[in-house]
């Protein structure tokens, strides 16, 4: 299986938790990010401030956020197939730090 490989050209904010992006092929998505912002690393990205943090990081080019947060650029090229397993994993990264905070007290 070939993997193509994509360079984001440029980033925009257009949203809560929206960013529209353009590739080197002349590619624009515009993804919402919000279904996936669970878990230790995409869960401060929750912050709207942080969020607006996001830039182009030069030489993998790709996006990136100061907490080290970033997504392969092919996957954000294609999103629209990756989406529902990168939703899927927030679920689990959510059900798994909900349990994880659950407990019972015995009497």
């Amino acid at each position: 299986m070939q993997h193509e490989i994509y360079a984001v050209t440029s980033v925009e904010v257009v949203g809560d938790y929206k960013l529209r992006l353009i590739f080197d092929d002349g590619k624009e998505q515009t993804i919402n990010f919000q279904p996936v912002l669970e878990g230790e690393l995409f869960g401060p990205l929750k912050d709207p401030a942080l969020f607006a943090q996001v830039r182009i990081d030069e030489v993998a080019r790709t996006i990136i956020w100061p907490n080290g947060a970033d997504f392969d650029p092919a996957t954000l090229h294609d999103w629209n197939i990756y989406e529902s397993d990168l939703v899927a994993g927030a679920n689990r990264r959510l059900h798994a730090a909900e349990s994880s905070t659950s407990y019972t007290i015995a009497k």
